[in-house]
């Protein structure tokens, strides 16, 4: 996330906030550390328009070198970030730090909503259909097919060590001869279908997990390299604790998916362990950082998996491969040591992306704050839906994006939402805030990885090089000042959910149609400051206040290179504890794209029919 830009500081006159007193809300009760309501006004967004160097192949190489080994030049790459111009902002004065963006809905935590025929038995959707839980539920009781066929058949996809290379091996990092607990998994999956006592809807379907997630028997590479002997690259003792729950369902581990090394950027781009194929059209990158999940959803190597997002990590690579993508709010789904990452479930339909959530909301038991998230609920029958847009920031994506999305928008007003126009205070600075604690904590993650005798910045490529060096210049100034804009922008929000309750805030996924290869990558990846704070522009917000936000596909567009058209989608962020909310309006979303959307949903050229492969291979 190297973003090499600057931040323009506000005129006196915009740089205090107001509270007018005709629409004031006392904060909830039913929240744990729910922020105090205040409406933040600031000048109107503008995005901004920087023009810093692309650094690929050997200009790369040298300048992270450079860096790497100077902090002076660091320094002037920190400041040329507006890293360091947080700090001097005048609003931020007297505003306190907020360092977890920690909400909890207070309430029962248990049981789970109960899954109805929606998830159950989804619609089939005829001949762009992807393969949902229930589909698999319905052929292994059959006996048509069994988990065990069906594991068998996707190693011989996915596997390095399989007998012959596919085109979706890509997605999936090696597991070191770990392939036998997919398929001991399978094995008693398949015994429990035979005596007839299945666990539920997930028992045998197969789910891939990101490769910087703990599960049992397998390395974590976060997507590295794999350097034999060093330390980080050992098999996990533990599985976490949202892909333990998926387990206890049923459902079967087929492996670890690829990512982008460190989960850094947004384009999914990995030189190093090898880059995900986007099967939409082939000539984009598949988005990170958890690339290799959205590449298997997209082809239909498997229906679910579980990814972490820390600025769109979920959310990228699940609209550049036409999947549904749910980041949830802080903590409701495991307590990372982050205070912007969460794990969060990815889907190829909202069925599916419905069943995992829930399953994988349900609190650890061994994790105090989980314990106290009530489930989420669906909205009330009745209840007036509110969709709020800020136009200026809704405005800054490419036209066709737009286009896309103004359709889309006047199909809900037309099922019933209601549109409000609402603002969201300093986003290019609290942007960049986000940037700030997410480099300073990633940087901090990776820093004794090597261990006591390998450097740990022999273990990335260049880039991230980059990306850790900016980490190491950030001072303690910054970080809380950094923290304090997050103060502004939770609080923002706690006013926009209480003037609106239920409210859910409509922006496009990514402003632009993807990201495009290009052949200069290859090698040693790319450092492209402005296109990856660009990104972002949208997904931001729900990390940075601990916010749910899901994106959902609504439309395809012509490419600018390459040959198949491009997924938009659409994103809608909710109030804490708000993600059954986002699941309901994720409905809506797919049954626009179905049924009205005039082109319907893609299936890319190379979608994997899995369950027909394995009903062969029952047969053979």
């Amino acid at each position: 996330m190297v973003f090499l830009a600057s931040i323009d500081t506000p005129s006196p006159k915009a740089s205090k906030s107001k509270m007018p007193s005709s629409a004031s809300f006392p904060p909830p009760k039913d929240f744990l550390s729910y922020p105090d309501v205040e409406e933040i006004v600031s000048p109107k967004y503008e995005p901004r328009k920087d023009a810093n160097p692309v650094l690929s192949g050997l200009p790369l190489v040298i300048a992270s070198s450079l860096i790497t080994h100077s902090s002076f030049l660091a320094k002037i790459f920190y400041n040329n970030a507006g890293l360091q111009k947080i700090k001097d902002l005048p609003f931020l004065d007297n505003v306190p730090y907020t360092f977890h963006p920690l909400v909890v809905p207070l309430g029962h935590n248990g049981p789970m909503v109960e899954l109805s025929e929606a998830q159950l038995n989804p619609k089939n959707r005829g001949e762009t259909h992807h393969y949902t839980a229930s589909d698999y539920h319905a052929m292994y009781k059959s006996g048509h097919v069994t988990p065990l066929q069906v594991a068998e058949t996707l190693l011989s996809l996915t596997s390095k060590y399989a007998k012959e290379s596919s085109v979706y091996q890509d997605a999936w990092a090696d597991s070191h001869g770990a392939d036998q607990l997919a398929l001991d998994a399978a094995k008693a999956s398949t015994q429990r279908w035979a005596a007839g006592k299945p666990l539920g809807i997930l028992d045998g379907v197969p789910i891939g997990v990101k490769d910087d997630l703990s599960v049992q028997g397998y390395i974590d590479h976060d997507g590295m390299a794999y350097q034999k002997g060093v330390p980080f690259f050992k098999p996990a003792e533990a599985t976490v604790w949202p892909v333990q729950a998926l387990q206890a369902a049923g459902a079967v581990v087929i492996g670890k998916n690829r990512m982008h090394e460190l989960g850094s950027d947004t384009n999914g781009l990995n030189p190093h362990q090898g880059t995900p194929t986007n099967h939409l059209n082939d000539q984009y990158y598949p988005g990170g950082s958890s690339s290799g999940a959205g590449s298997s959803l997209g082809a239909g190597v498997i229906p679910i998996a579980v990814g972490t997002d820390a600025g769109g990590s979920v959310r990228f690579p699940a609209v550049y491969n036409g999947v549904y993508g749910l980041k949830p709010s802080h903590h409701r789904t495991s307590e990372m040591n982050s205070t912007m990452c969460v794990t969060g479930p990815m889907a190829a339909n909202v069925a599916d992306l419905t069943i995992a959530y829930r399953i994988m909301s349900q609190p650890d038991p061994k994790a105090s704050i989980q314990s106290k998230f009530a489930v989420s609920q669906p909205p009330a029958a009745g209840s007036t839906k509110y969709i709020g847009v800020d136009r200026a920031w809704w405005g800054a994506s490419d036209p066709r994006v737009v286009d896309a999305c103004d359709k889309a928008l006047d199909h809900f007003i037309s099922r019933g939402y209601e549109l409000v126009d609402i603002t969201i205070p300093y986003i290019d600075e609290a942007q960049t805030a986000h940037g700030g604690v997410t480099i300073a904590e990633m940087t901090e993650a990776a820093r004794r990885r090597g261990g006591d005798n390998t450097s740990w910045t022999g273990l990335i490529g260049p880039v991230n090089k980059l990306v850790l060096a900016l980490g190491l210049e950030t001072n303690a100034a910054d970080l809380l000042k950094f923290n304090s804009m997050r103060t502004l922008i939770m609080r923002h929000m706690a006013w926009l959910f209480q003037k609106y309750p239920g409210l859910l805030i409509l922006t496009p996924t990514a402003p632009f149609l993807g990201w495009e290869k290009k052949a200069a990558h290859a090698k040693y990846g790319v450092s492209d400051g402005d296109k990856t704070f660009l990104s972002m522009i949208y997904v931001f917000l729900a990390n940075i206040a601990g916010l749910p936000a899901l994106t959902a596909p609504i439309s395809y567009a012509d490419p600018d290179q390459g040959e198949g058209k491009v997924c938009i989608g659409m994103m809608a962020t909710g109030e804490w504890g708000a993600e059954e909310a986002l699941l309901a309006w994720a409905a809506d979303a797919e049954t626009y794209l179905h049924e009205v959307y005039p082109e319907g949903r893609r299936r890319p050229k190379t979608w994997v029919d899995v369950l027909d492969l394995a009903a062969k291979q029952s047969t053979a």
